[in-house]
């Protein structure tokens, strides 16, 4: 993903609240499924960490990887993942063009 790419899903975020909650139970075959169906419904998903803040980069890989989902950044204790719609004429969010 491009840096230009990224900043602009950033920027969409932006305003948006965490849809997926992560505490002392780590990444659980439920947080993917909640994060699976919020990527779905909307394309763009922010997850935060309540619990297991030291490991949150290894946990974003994992949720990026078990999603296929991108992951645009972590600020903080807020991660935010990007998966576009396979279907083009569903898509929610269209990235400009370079």
């Amino acid at each position: 993903m491009k840096g230009s790419d990224r900043q602009y899903l950033k920027s969409l975020a932006h305003g948006l609240k965490p849809a997926v909650y992560i505490g002392k139970g780590g990444l659980t075959d439920a947080v993917v499924r909640a994060a699976e169906s919020s990527l779905n419904a909307h394309e763009l998903l922010k997850v935060k960490f309540n619990g297991l803040k030291d490991e949150k980069q290894e946990i974003a890989e994992a949720i990026a990887a078990r999603t296929e989902s991108a992951l645009v950044g972590i600020i903080g204790n807020i991660a935010t993942f990007y998966r576009p719609n396979p279907d083009e004429e569903k898509r929610q969010i269209v990235l400009p063009k370079s």
